[in-house]
């Protein structure tokens, strides 16, 4: 029997239908041993019909669930291709200032979509970023392709091909079916075999979403999850660059636990945001118990144009009350206390304040008791002074894996109440000066630990990173194929099911095609617009 092939367009399975034309004379199932591969300036693919057989072959057998699968599937992108379209159409008329817009609508928009762009385009892409997104299209394109794969052989549709490409620079993957049979198999039929990649995309993202979950207890045994951070790079452009290492485990900010990588950006921005909502210097209410002999010896502060400044890289202190600083004071305010003058204030080592005793109640848990100061009498309680713009932290860490330290990771938490002789043999602390958000992203953090050996560390974050851009990927392609766009599969399943109303007559349903597809890519490209304007912006 002589049979022509057709392509599904990258990415999409799209089969252009009734207008394509046939190229070849294949016979099912048959392993083609001369393919040619396509080379270009832009574009090359590997063809192969190796798989032919196992797919059909799996097709064939468990065709009765598939159909069932697979219609599910058909009605589950029915409804994505309807409610994507209105959604569309909403946006656009908002775009054109015909009305405000749906908030919850806004919402998925401005939280999800933009806000996922404006994560990736915003801030500086490593080649490993690179990676994890090739690698991710590839996969979701794969599971996209794989959609269709077994919707068609359930349906009888031997595959003439497979093929992973690249184009430019983007990575995929397509195969090629059999066009005689694809033309005289029932439109439901033919429905389900378009609409099952948009469903595998959909699929994936929840496999992927239950995996990231499932995480931390499927790695239980290897891994323990969320007790600190663990550090596995520090650049050597990062300011903490020299302080930590790998290896070594964040276990306070400013005298904070951090558990998560989610718990260190609150954290950080929250210092960040609080330092620069004031016009001036600002003090906190976390302090250390200085001895006043120490005050006493101290450097005094200059007055350099007008503001306060220390020599030779001292860090500027003052003193605050030890019970009653409930409230942090932004000096330059009108209330006398918030005043900083040559009397309260002097210069001291910022590490030196390390070695003392915490005082103030803005330590959370460090300072058991509120109601009694913790320094004595020949002490004072004294914080530093917040510059403009400048933050003043305190970053805890521990080393669980040197050779000086003798303790297992997971019983680091006891060294917190000891000395500082005793701390400094597994861990210690230092004071970071300087904005608190490029000091955050400036180090490669994870939530696992390896309860044995550190050479395991980077797994679980590669797997949880290929993950959520895997999701990302497929989420995005389950979307952009459920518009009705030009050469995506929404303009074959608009087709298909355009013809399933038999009322229509062939030249109304080209008019609603024709419409229809042009509208929905100019709405398209309105969208796409708008996103590259907010991350321009």
């Amino acid at each position: 029997m002589a049979e022509g092939n057709i392509q599904l367009q990258p990415g999409t399975g799209r089969r252009p239908g009734r207008r394509a034309t046939p190229s070849r004379t294949l016979l099912p199932l048959r392993r083609v041993s001369d393919l040619s591969n396509s080379i270009s300036c832009w574009y090359c693919d590997f063809k192969t019909s190796v798989f032919n057989e196992p797919l059909f072959h799996f097709g064939r057998k468990h065709f009765r669930w598939l159909r069932i699968w697979f219609s599910i599937g058909m009605g589950f992108s029915l409804t994505t291709l309807i409610g994507v379209t209105v959604i569309m159409l909403l946006e656009s008329a908002k775009a054109l200032n015909l009305y405000d817009g749906i908030q919850w609508v806004n919402n998925i928009l401005n939280g999800s979509v933009l806000g996922f762009y404006s994560s990736v385009f915003k801030y500086s892409i490593s080649i490993a970023d690179i990676g994890y997104m090739c690698i991710s299209s590839i996969i979701s394109v794969s599971v996209h392709e794989l959609g269709h794969v077994l919707a068609a052989t359930s349906e009888g549709i031997p595959i003439e091909y497979t093929a992973l490409f690249l184009a430019v620079l983007f990575p995929g993957a397509l195969v090629a079916f059999n066009q005689d049979l694809l033309q005289i198999i029932p439109q439901v039929s033919t429905l389900r075999i378009y609409c099952a990649g948009i469903w595998h995309n959909a699929a994936f993202c929840v496999v992927c979403a239950l995996t990231v979950f499932l995480l931390p207890f499927i790695l239980y045994p290897l891994y323990s999850h969320g007790e600190s951070l663990m550090v596995l790079d520090v650049s050597a452009e990062s300011p903490l660059y020299g302080y930590l290492s790998p290896g070594y485990l964040i276990t306070k900010l400013d005298g904070n636990r951090v558990h998560t990588t989610k718990e260190w950006m609150e954290m950080a921005y929250l210092v960040d945001k609080q330092i620069f909502q004031t016009t001036n210097h600002y003090i906190s209410n976390k302090g250390y118990c200085v001895p006043n002999l120490v005050i006493a010896q101290s450097k005094n502060a200059e007055i350099v144009d007008n503001e306060f400044k220390c020599p030779n890289g001292l860090t500027l202190f003052t003193t605050i009350s030890c019970v009653d600083s409930s409230t942090s004071n932004d000096i330059g305010s009108n209330e006398p206390d918030g005043q900083l003058t040559m009397e309260n204030s002097f210069c001291f080592p910022a590490k030196g304040v390390l070695r003392e005793k915490k005082c103030g109640n803005g330590w959370n848990n460090v300072v058991k008791n509120d109601t009694k100061c913790s320094c004595t009498e020949d002490e004072s309680c004294s914080t530093p002074i917040h510059m403009p713009g400048v933050s003043w932290v305190e970053i805890t860490f521990s080393r669980p894996y040197s050779s000086e330290c003798t303790q297992a990771g997971n019983e680091m938490g006891s060294i917190y109440n000891k000395s500082w002789s005793e701390e400094s043999k597994c861990g210690g602390s230092f004071v970071f000066i300087g904005d608190m958000i490029s000091m955050s992203r400036s180090i490669w953090l994870t939530e696992y630990q390896p309860r044995w050996s550190y050479a395991f560390a980077y797994f679980p974050d590669l797997v949880e990173k290929l993950l959520v851009n895997s999701f990302h990927v497929s989420l995005m392609l389950a979307l952009l194929n459920s518009l009705p766009v030009y050469y995506l599969d929404g303009e074959s399943i608009l087709e298909v099911a355009l013809c399933c109303f038999g009322s229509l007559t062939p030249t109304i349903r080209e008019a609603v095609l024709r419409s229809s597809l042009v509208a929905g890519t100019l709405v398209c490209c309105l969208l796409f617009l708008r996103i590259l304007v907010f991350v321009i912006s």
